[in-house]
């Protein structure tokens, strides 16, 4: 007898551990299907995310079945930690199946140095880099005025040229840093104004920039290939498209709800409004994705190099002499054309990673050299007393997630509610007096929003990731100071 969860409206059908069905019904095109362990379905029924991951079936040209990670919650129509992989010839592509802050992502910086030689200047390093990188809404950046149709055409090729980075940055960057879809003429005025006195900031909400040293390794191979070993200091970049992706967003989604009524007429949620593969708005709105997802490549860039001058003034030397490489920088919140094998036959697919990252194993062509042999190394932040993770692409990625896994912890708590039960001031002085965890931030409130108990146990989001084999673990972080907007 199949076992199953009652989730309220949904019963879930136990496929294997870990792995949750919601059989197709009604117009559902393909079933939805749900990775976490029991735990983590108890705190994922309480909000509308399998409502949205099962409305998501409904999206024309939609293959095999819509994922949620262990981390998924509630989102914009399609829940954050949402994958789908859509047809590229007779599908569509939905900007909410992407989200507002296009190219959200995570970069993980190496150095040499350990915790030993960093205890002591930690106020003095979460200072200077408080005050060398912007954070908070609207404006600040690291480049003011900032030439932003070449950004959006060339990504990090042109900040290497500019001198905010070395070679070995493009190498260690998701598609080298740069999406060459991208159409800088289809993003709009507004959001390119947006964009100019953004570049090089980490905004605000759940945007951060974290030292870390690294507490544990599972697999030593593995750690040894992406350079990382224990009592190593790391630093972990979080942060997005800024305001010109959400512009970009906005745009597109009003523009498809015009043109395409047929279309979100037959969606359950008009918030999953879709754009036909082929038509010339969704041409236009991958052109300007694409653009965006360069923007937030230079971004994380940007506060990369402002990072490492930070370091070399704290510590009186050179940052290469620290060996300040860019280990990976990893997207969530994009839509990409990809080759996956459906039913046997390798099809061209729109995969929206919503909150989710790409996980793929060793042996991929898209895969750095470096990391070719070994896997894709995916960075998956916890919160802010809880550590994060290095994993690596796992052999049943492909298969299971049409390459893809878990973003982070995934929130448990509204914004709201947070603010309601945390004070930002108390929360300070428990991660530094409790933990020896230092943030700074721009208000209390932000730090209330972002709270430890705000989230999902990352522990428990990792180790379904594992045991599917979809993210294999490498290694554990934990917070040594941390910055906010």
């Amino acid at each position: 007898m199949t076992e199953t969860f009652d989730a309220g409206d949904v019963t879930l059908e136990r496929v294997r551990e870990h792995v949750w069905e919601i059989p197709k019904t009604g117009d559902m095109r393909v079933p939805a299907r749900v990775l976490a362990s029991k735990q983590l379905l108890e705190e994922i029924k309480q909000d509308k995310t399998l409502e949205q991951i099962t409305n998501t079936t409904h999206l024309p040209g939609i293959k095999k079945y819509a994922i949620c990670m262990p981390d998924g919650h509630q989102g914009y129509g399609f829940p954050v930690g949402g994958v789908a992989a859509i047809d590229a010839e007779d599908g569509c592509i939905s900007p909410g199946a992407v989200g507002y802050d296009i190219n959200c992502g995570v970069r993980m910086l190496r150095t040499n140095l350990t915790y030993e030689e960093i205890r002591g200047h930690e106020q003095q390093l979460v200072d200077a880099l408080f005050d060398a990188i912007p954070t908070g809404l609207g404006g600040g950046a690291v480049v003011d005025n900032a030439p932003v149709e070449e950004i959006l055409d060339r990504g990090v090729e042109w900040a290497l040229e500019a001198g905010y980075g070395i070679e070995s940055d493009l190498a260690n960057c998701e598609d080298e840093g740069r999406r060459p879809d991208a159409d800088p003429a289809a993003v709009s005025q507004k959001a390119k104004d947006r964009g100019r006195n953004q570049a090089g900031s980490l905004g605000s909400g759940n945007h951060f920039l974290e030292v870390q040293r690294v507490t544990d390794i599972f697999r030593e191979d593995v750690a040894a290939e992406f350079g990382l070993e224990r009592d190593q200091i790391v630093v972990l970049i979080h942060c997005g498209s800024r305001g010109l992706g959400h512009q970009v967003c906005t745009d597109y989604l009003r523009e498809i709800e015009q043109t395409h009524q047929g279309l979100l007429e037959r969606l359950p949620d008009k918030e999953l409004a879709a754009a036909p593969a082929g038509s010339q708005l969704a041409e236009q709105y991958y052109g300007a994705m694409c653009a965006a997802i360069n923007f937030a490549w230079v971004n994380r860039q940007l506060i990369m190099h402002e990072t490492r001058q930070v370091f070399a003034e704290v510590f009186d030397r050179d940052w290469r002499d620290m060996e300040m490489e860019l280990l990976y920088d990893v997207a969530h919140n994009i839509a990409k054309r990809e080759e996956h094998d459906i039913d046997g036959e390798q099809r061209e697919v729109f995969v929206h990673r919503k909150g989710a990252t790409r996980a793929f194993p060793a042996g991929r062509p898209e895969l750095p050299e470096t990391y070719r042999g070994v896997g894709q190394p995916i960075l998956l932040p916890g919160s802010m007393g809880a550590g994060s993770y290095v994993l690596r692409g796992g052999e049943n990625s492909l298969s299971e997630t049409f390459g893809s896994t878990a973003h982070g912890a995934g929130r448990l708590m509204s914004r709201t509610q947070a603010k309601n039960e945390f004070w930002g001031e108390d929360v300070q002085d428990d991660l530094r007096e409790q933990d020896q965890i230092y943030v700074k931030a721009q208000s209390g409130a932000t730090v209330a929003e972002e709270a430890p108990g705000v989230y999902k146990d990352v522990d428990e989001v990792v180790n379904v990731s594992d045991a599917l084999g979809i993210g294999d673990k490498v290694a554990r972080t934990y917070p040594v100071c941390n910055i906010k907007g």
